[in-house]
């Protein structure tokens, strides 16, 4: 009578007995897997090169993206320093907005850009920056916490702009992070629909944001 030895119970006597193949060497030569690269038995050393190689190849795109978001990571940093020395270098106040706009544009590929301020000073009050913008485009601006990224669902921002625009960025302009009152929105705009998307991070846009507010508000009463 053959006695047939149930699968759990071999695995846990292997388990138990770290030695046995060490005592049986012979035995890791015989073993064949099936190989999922390959579509055929290989020995279970060649199984195991396998893996290595397949652990070696995610690491190594894994170190790719790494590598890949640092360069793009330093590429929009050095955009960033370029766009706020500029802003610095501007000859004075009432060529400011246009210097910060055409920066965006420029510097980072943005196909369109424009701005709104309310509360300015008198002496800035018929500029083309200082254009009227509705309660409810105030209200909304005051309401974000963070910019804004999506699909253009007919926003009264989006008419600021060119025509075309298929997704939008609305950042707000705030004289202090910790006041809820904005004093201007910043807007970004572009036909492509993924450009500025619901999902994608907003750190970025919170530096663009921060730093255009601290430009502009020497333009407020």
């Amino acid at each position: 009578m053959t006695f047939q030895l149930d699968p759990d119970t071999i695995a846990q006597y292997l388990i138990d007995s770290p030695h046995f193949f060490e005592e049986h060497a012979e035995l890791l030569a015989k073993i064949r897997l099936t190989s999922p690269l390959l579509g055929r038995a290989v020995s279970l050393q060649e199984r195991q090169m396998e893996v290595l190689r397949e652990k070696i190849k995610l690491q190594d795109l894994r170190l790719a993206d790494m590598v890949r978001n640092a360069q793009e990571n330093d590429a929009s940093a050095h955009k960033l320093h370029s766009w706020t020395r500029s802003l610095l270098l501007a000859r004075n106040d009432v060529d400011l907005p246009h210097t910060l706009i055409d920066g965006l544009r420029t510097g980072f590929a943005v196909p369109q850009a424009t701005l709104r301020l309310w509360g300015v000073a008198e002496d800035y009050s018929h500029t083309w920056f200082a254009a009227a913008a509705s309660e409810d485009a105030k209200i909304f601006a005051n309401g974000l916490s963070l910019p804004f990224c999506g699909s253009n669902n007919d926003f009264e921002a989006a008419a600021w702009l060119e025509q075309d625009i298929q997704s939008i960025a609305m950042l707000p302009l705030r004289s202090s992070a910790n006041t809820s009152a904005a004093f201007g929105l910043l807007v970004l705009g572009s036909p492509d629909p993924q450009r500025f998307s619901a999902d994608m991070a907003t750190d970025f846009l919170v530096q663009i944001g921060e730093t255009a507010s601290a430009a502009l508000a020497c333009l407020l009463e």
